[in-house]
């Protein structure tokens, strides 16, 4: 069960130990994953695999994307890879991503997960980005990434489109809910 709204959700006020410009955007990212548990509490594994008719992947698979984008620009900001352009034999540790990444389309499709299991795994990236996150600051997020061929955004943007990539699936969830009640 997702915790109830309190008055400082509904403010963009950063904390140590982030610089101000990480840690508004770290705030931000902290409410639209409270708005995606939210979207996805009490969920039984029959509904996260569900794909309904007219819809083309399950809220498990969204869960598992929300991660894998999470974790695929902890690679391209902090690391300064892509580890589906590189020799992935060095990144194996992305392999399990691959088939979220693509929805399927590379690796395997999301299934049989428990929203206990999805849910640890959001944690746990998100964990990751934030212990690299407190420590960098508001000079490093305003350079670009040095990613070969993916250093054209800066890393404020790339941790907005992760932020922005979650809100935009967690509308997908909230209608794949709603149409598996129908």
């Amino acid at each position: 069960m997702t915790r109830r709204m309190q008055e400082e959700d509904f403010r963009i006020e950063p904390q140590p130990p982030y610089t101000p410009h990480i840690g508004a955007l770290v705030q931000m990212m902290a409410y639209a994953r409270f708005t995606t548990l939210q979207a996805v509490d009490g969920l039984s594994m029959d509904e996260l695999d569900a794909v309904p008719t007219n819809f083309t992947n399950s809220i498990g698979m969204l869960l598992a994307h929300i991660a894998a984008t999470d974790r695929m620009y902890q690679y391209l900001s902090f690391e300064g890879v892509d580890p589906m352009h590189e020799n992935v034999a060095e990144y194996a540790e992305y392999a399990p991503y691959i088939g979220a990444m693509t929805f399927g389309k590379k690796g395997e499709k999301v299934r049989g997960r428990t929203l206990d299991e999805l849910l640890t795994d959001l944690d746990a990236v998100r964990t990751k980005t934030l212990t690299e996150l407190a420590g960098r600051g508001d000079t490093w997020l305003a350079s670009r990434l040095s990613a070969p061929d993916f250093d054209y955004p800066n890393h404020h943007w790339a941790w907005f489109h992760v932020m922005e990539d979650e809100v935009s699936h967690r509308g997908q969830i909230r209608l794949i809910r709603k149409a598996l009640k129908q």
